[in-house]
């Protein structure tokens, strides 16, 4: 999955420079909000607001944002209630996408969702259609600056990492887990002064398929406009792309 993970790699390298623009603050916030209203104010007590949290931070969300961002998820300053969608599908040359969304509005949301795959060449299908093309896991990306190579695989896996893959050209390094060990790695991680640049648990291909040429630009192409859309979280697909052709497109 050469290809593959060379984009997830470039996605969190992509997620540091987004991380200036507004846009990506209001999903964070949203994602605060959800986490908050369905489990409280504590993210101590709260796994998922944690979790949300920690996403916001590594954004450089300030932290009084994150704060009201809690206040209105547990309704103390009202705001908009927000629901968990899952959109699947099929893109350019049968790549399968998973697109997670917050929406307050479930017919825009769907509406744009299905435009975009419309736009390039792609199909929305029922729910489950591609999801069990997926798996579930821990991914911790670590900056690479100073990184001692050994003494990161040795600590994330004597935590109980699944993998550690090493940098792709100036990308980071990419610890994965487990998710029931998601939160013990990354502790392990930070307490060793390592600087993650982002962690998430995510959904990740069991299998790929290869695109090039225009597929390939399609592909690209839906993935920005659906993670353009201010209700999408995330959005996960199973292509493969040549690293040299990826280079040229990136």
């Amino acid at each position: 999955m050469a290809g593959h993970n060379k984009w997830s790699k470039v996605k969190h390298r992509k997620a540091v420079v987004d991380s200036r623009r507004s846009k990506v603050w209001t999903k964070c916030v949203k994602l605060i909000m959800v986490a908050a209203k369905h489990g409280g104010p504590d993210p101590g007590m709260n796994l998922a607001l944690r979790y949300a949290i920690d996403e916001a931070r590594y954004a450089n969300v300030p932290r009084e944002t994150i704060e009201r961002a809690i206040r209105k998820g547990v309704g103390e300053l009202g705001g908009q209630n927000y629901e968990n969608v899952r959109y699947e599908g099929y893109g350019p040359g049968g790549v399968a996408v998973v697109v997670d969304a917050l929406t307050d509005n479930r017919t825009r949301t769907a509406g744009d969702v299905r435009n975009a795959f419309a736009k390039y060449g792609g199909n929305l299908g029922a729910t489950g259609c591609v999801s069990f093309m997926f798996e579930t896991r821990g991914e911790i990306a670590v900056a690479p600056a100073g990184v001692n190579a050994d003494r990161l695989i040795d600590l994330a896996v004597e935590a109980g990492a699944r993998d550690v893959e090493p940098p792709t050209d100036d990308g980071p390094w990419l610890v994965l887990t487990e998710p029931a060990d998601f939160a013990r790695v990354k502790e392990a991680v930070e307490k060793a002064g390592l600087t993650i640049e982002s962690a998430a648990i995510n959904l990740a291909p069991t299998n790929t398929v290869a695109v090039s040429g225009d597929a390939a630009r399609a592909v690209l192409k839906l993935i920005d406009t659906l993670e353009d859309n201010d209700d999408v979280q995330k959005v996960y697909a199973n292509f493969e792309i040549p690293e040299a052709e990826m280079a040229d497109l990136g």
